[in-house]
């Protein structure tokens, strides 16, 4: 292995050394035959959220409170790549959907700026509202005189 393919870059923050992420070869379920009986193509990849030296206090606290359901009560993050039959593309592909639900994790949203309505938004639902009240009022029966 190149000394670049040591590391994953998540995002310009954070990158995560392989030696972090502990991949599991199982055999995968589903249509198959012969092949899918005696293939563990299937590949999960763990990745210890809580215990990583790679990442900041603020960093730990984001993807423990945006993974939710990934991440189990040891604070370990759990994926599963079971789409091919081969184990080495499984293994790829797991791999970049951990960076890429990792750096979506990580991602600040841009604080929300309250807008003011335009004038014509307030004047269409006054408008709106007339016509309902004088359609409503049509369907009442005629007062008696």
């Amino acid at each position: 292995m190149e000394p670049a393919d040591d590391v994953i870059h998540v995002d310009a923050t954070l990158s995560v050394p392989r030696a972090e992420l502990s991949y599991r070869a199982t055999r995968s379920g589903g249509p198959g035959g012969q092949h899918v009986n005696t293939s563990s193509t299937r590949i999960e990849l763990t990745w210890d959220v809580a215990g990583s030296p790679s990442l900041t206090l603020e960093q730990r606290e984001r993807l423990l409170g945006k993974l939710g359901r990934r991440v189990d009560a040891r604070g370990v993050l759990r994926l599963v790549a079971a789409a091919s039959r081969s184990q080495h593309q499984n293994r790829e592909a797991v791999t970049e959907r951990f960076a890429a639900v990792v750096a979506q994790a990580l991602r600040v949203p841009a604080p929300r700026r309250r807008t003011k309505p335009p004038r014509s938004a307030g004047e269409s639902r006054l408008r709106e509202k007339k016509q309902r009240s004088e359609r409503k009022r049509l369907r009442s029966p005629p007062p008696d005189e």
